[in-house]
């Protein structure tokens, strides 16, 4: 059955299957032009061939890390205990699920990416606004990923070769081998992602098992420290379930939103390669909310349990592994750390900005050209700076990505399921003049709920220690809210504007 469109705008060559899905008619030429490039265009039905276990083993790849587990480790780092740790992070993933279902569903239907997917409410052009921002996002991730993982290449070869490599002369704070160190690992990331997508789905599809594995090893060796599990569980709270956990609880809840609101954006990214919607929504259903609370719940132990055996609250999983005197365990533990590490930055990380930076330029930047700039910028952003302190790096950074990009995906989610009702053209988000084309090819209704939200949501935050004092003062109020409102806010703010300039109507 061939979709049509209104009378004043011509019908486009594009046929929907029975199971739902879309693509160009079979014999119509592929969408061409300034705005269309091979990485961009809509994948071919035959080619979507992701199935749940895909999409499952994506998420433990990618949730089973070392930035993962600094979250949960985090909180316990800054008073709570592990069940308040525990029970924030399972209910941030139930919620942020919500909105990955929502955005995901474009991909296995019309086999395109995030930025093209945004040119239906931001424009042609204008796409490239939250495609920038979501970049830049993906590229202090990968940054602060690419540290960790430099990381544990230090402490492997510190043990393997000795204080020679360890207490090595120092440059900007740090021994010239961890430079190297980060190096190394940075270079072994751009060698994977220069492979292609194929690539790196047979890399997350063994390299899920090998880290649950890693983790439950981990854990194990912890009690054993400790003298069974009993003192992992008995560490207390700090803060009580009075009010010193309600304060930090919102501001936290948030901050772990936030941690997977940037996915939850270009998650089409990915589900455009989906065999079905049932293969991408059982799949991000299985592996997203069980596997992030299975290994906070890992985190949290193991921490609670440094906190038994050593004294202190070791929240860094590389350093912690590095306190190991037997040379194989620490061995297994860090090149767990690393395939791990491996697994989300290149899955969540290097795939978005790649196309968003081709969205920007689609006949001069290809898909790997933009993973090649993705991989000089995250350097650029001074990663061991934002990772070096759990306060900044759970309340700054993740609060104020979360806040940000929440914006973004109340305008996707409110344009694609109640004003399109799920429908889009495909050859249109490709051209000029169509539909999506708006005004000069930016839809300004867009942009002006982006800016409402965003600074709703992080204007009254606190910016330590990037800067310091908040920007708005008088907003501070929502600050400890921040996705919540930016989605909020621009979800109904952009409504408003299409419904009022008459922007409204859906595609037949």
């Amino acid at each position: 059955m061939t979709d049509t469109a209104p009378t004043a705008i011509p019908p486009t060559a594009q046929v929907t299957l029975d199971d739902g899905r879309v693509e160009i008619a079979p014999g119509s030429p592929m969408p061409s032009g300034p705005y269309a490039n091979e990485d961009l265009l809509p994948v071919p039905i035959e080619k979507r061939t992701w199935t749940t276990y895909n999409f499952s083993a994506l998420w433990v790849g990618m949730a089973h890390n070392t930035a993962s587990w600094t979250l949960a480790s985090g909180l316990i780092a800054v008073g709570m205990d592990w069940k308040q740790a525990v029970f924030t992070i399972a209910l941030a993933n139930v919620i942020v699920l919500v909105p990955m279902l929502l955005t995901g569903h474009a991909g296995p239907k019309y086999g395109i990416p995030f930025p093209v997917f945004a040119r239906a409410s931001f424009g042609v052009r204008g796409a490239n606004l939250p495609a920038v921002v979501r970049a830049l996002v993906a590229c202090g991730w990968f940054g602060i990923q690419t540290w960790i993982g430099g990381e544990a290449i230090y402490f492997l070869a510190g043990k393997l070769i000795g204080n020679g490599w360890s207490d090595a002369g120092k440059i900007g704070g740090y021994a010239w081998t961890m430079w190297l160190s980060f190096a190394i690992f940075w270079a072994i990331q751009v060698a994977i992602i220069y492979r292609g997508m194929e690539t790196i789905r047979r890399f997350e599809n063994w390299a899920a098992p090998f880290v649950i594995v890693g983790a439950l090893v981990m854990l194990i060796w912890m009690s054993n420290k400790a003298g069974g599990f009993g003192p992992l569980l008995d560490q207390p709270s700090k803060l009580g379930w009075g009010g010193g956990f309600w304060k930090l609880f919102w501001p936290s809840l948030m901050g772990m939103i936030g941690f997977w609101s940037t996915l939850s954006l270009n998650i089409p990214d990915f589900t455009r390669y989906g065999k079905s919607q049932k293969a991408q929504t059982w799949g991000q259903a299985l592996g997203l909310p069980t596997t992030m609370t299975l290994f906070a719940l890992l985190s949290v132990l193991v921490t609670s349990g440094s906190q038994a055996v050593y004294g202190q609250t070791i929240w860094d999983p590389v350093q912690l592994a590095a306190k190991t005197d037997n040379v194989l365990g620490l061995l297994y533990a860090l090149v767990t750390v690393l395939v791990a590490t491996l697994s989300v930055n290149i899955a969540a990380n290097l795939v978005s900005p790649a196309f968003d930076f081709s969205n920007i330029a689609p006949r001069k930047i290809s898909f790997r050209t933009g993973a090649l700039a993705t991989c000089v910028i995250g350097v650029l952003i001074f990663p061991w700076k934002l990772y070096s302190d759990p306060q900044g790096y759970i309340f700054t950074w993740l609060g104020l990505v979360g806040g940000l990009l929440g914006t973004v995906a109340g305008i996707l989610i409110a344009d694609y399921w109640i004003l399109r009702r799920g429908k889009l053209d495909l050859v249109d988000l490709y051209r000029t003049g169509g539909r999506y084309w708006y005004e000069g090819g930016w839809n300004w209704r867009a942009v002006v709920a982006f800016a409402v939200g965003g600074v709703l949501a992080i204007g009254g935050a606190s910016f330590k220690p990037l800067i310091d004092g908040r920007p708005i003062p008088a907003l501070k109020s929502l600050a400890d809210y921040g996705w919540a409102v930016g989605l909020g806010t621009s979800m109904v703010l952009y409504l408003l504007l299409m419904v009022l300039t008459g922007k409204n109507r859906p595609e037949a």
